[in-house]
């Protein structure tokens, strides 16, 4: 197993490392959590004339057509900001699950405007009953015509503030399906591209998180069969799930590049804060947290990798993009305990920084299942 980048993936690395430092600040970085709007803005559309939201869609579709690993590349230093937006929600998991599901019609039409960030396409899988299952989906979806009306709501749908459109996860309400296995309602769950400004839909902030996570309520919202994902209902949950198997390396990746620069900011204040006439890097205290915190960034860097490398290489990948997903999450969590220890005070003021990472991990924590959820799968996909 080759983990080396090569020398176009460390031209790529070098140049996003460059265009976040002059387009991302972290007072640019600041604003956009204090008031929320993180897209669009003068960055976000630098980032998107870029070409770099497409870096994982296929040439033919007006992507970049790289692999994953060029794509966690790319990732992997927004994520040292962190930059938000929809760069994750739609970028890599709207595209995706275009891709692993959408009929050519559909391929041909959204691909390239989410390529250019001209499109931000969310996905609005999850609700009030948090979990990432195809039964906790309550979203229900009745025939209208050749259509279908939609009613319920979704909870904690990143980006949702800056999305043009959402792809819903909805339950067919179909009373000759039988009923699901924890007692939930029955019926087929599916994919339906919901305009966000349409009659019916409305978006509320959900704050104390980042990437405007929203609630997103849909009443009496009417759409067309031409916006069901796919040539089936049935369709459109497979291809989520398919999704979510390449986003979560490129994810992991992201979170990587915060761990990464959590530890740089955690080493850099303890060789220049003094106390006691010495810096507290001195201190065995202060070291302990700093090895804990580079023992949480190398977990997190080599499972992300090797998970990339498997998908890349069409190898069998489940258990590595569940075992990436767990320990990401845990070690991006982790590491910025480790590092306000670290800081103390300091790392708890705004304007310091810091906090922007320890709001992003505990956002990032829970997005496409949490380490619990993955290790759970993780065992199902070792047959233990």
């Amino acid at each position: 197993m080759d983990l080396a980048l090569t020398p176009e993936q460390e031209m790529l690395k070098t140049a996003v490392r460059r265009f976040v430092q002059q387009e991302y600040p972290k007072d640019t970085l600041l604003q956009m959590a204090a008031t929320g709007i993180s897209c669009p803005s003068e960055s976000w559309s630098k980032l998107a004339e870029t070409g770099w939201l497409g870096i994982a869609i296929p040439q033919e579709y007006g992507g970049e057509g790289g692999t994953l690993t060029d794509a966690a590349v790319l990732f992997e230093e927004l994520g040292r900001g962190p930059v938000p937006g929809p760069h994750i929600s739609s970028g890599l998991l709207g595209g995706f699950t275009v891709l692993a599901g959408g009929t050519q019609a559909q391929k041909r039409e959204w691909l390239p405007l989410i390529a250019k960030g001209e499109r931000s396409l969310v996905l609005a899988v999850t609700e009030a009953d948090y979990g990432w299952d195809a039964r906790d989906v309550r979203l229900v979806a009745t025939h209208d015509g050749d259509g279908y009306r939609l009613n319920g709501s979704k909870s904690y749908v990143f980006d949702g503030l800056s999305a043009t459109h959402f792809l819903c996860a909805v339950r067919l309400d179909d009373p000759p399906n039988p009923p699901l296995a924890r007692g939930g309602k029955g019926g087929s769950v599916g994919l339906v591209s919901v305009p966000a400004n349409a009659s019916g839909v409305t978006v509320r902030s959900l704050p104390g998180f980042a990437w405007n996570l929203s609630e997103v309520k849909l009443d009496d919202v009417v759409v067309d069969k031409a916006d069901l994902l796919g040539e089936s209902f049935d369709s459109g949950w497979d291809a989520f799930q398919e999704a979510a198997g390449r986003t979560i390396p490129v994810l992991t990746a992201y979170q990587v590049g915060a761990c990464q620069a959590v530890y740089d900011m955690s080493v850099e204040y303890s060789r220049t804060r003094v106390q006691f006439n010495m810096p507290i890097g001195r201190f065995q205290r202060v070291q302990d947290h700093v090895i804990n915190l580079v023992n949480q960034l190398d977990a997190a860097r080599w499972t992300a990798y090797e998970a990339l490398w498997k998908l890349d290489t069409d190898r069998p990948a489940a258990d590595a993009i569940h075992l990436a997903k767990a320990v990401g999450s845990e070690a991006y969590y982790q590491a910025c305990n480790h590092a306000h220890e670290v800081h103390a005070g300091v790392g708890s003021m705004t304007e310091y920084g810091l906090t922007l990472h320890t709001t992003a991990s505990r956002t990032l924590y829970h997005y496409l299942g949490d380490p619990r959820y993955h290790r759970r799968l993780l065992a199902e996909a070792l047959g233990l």
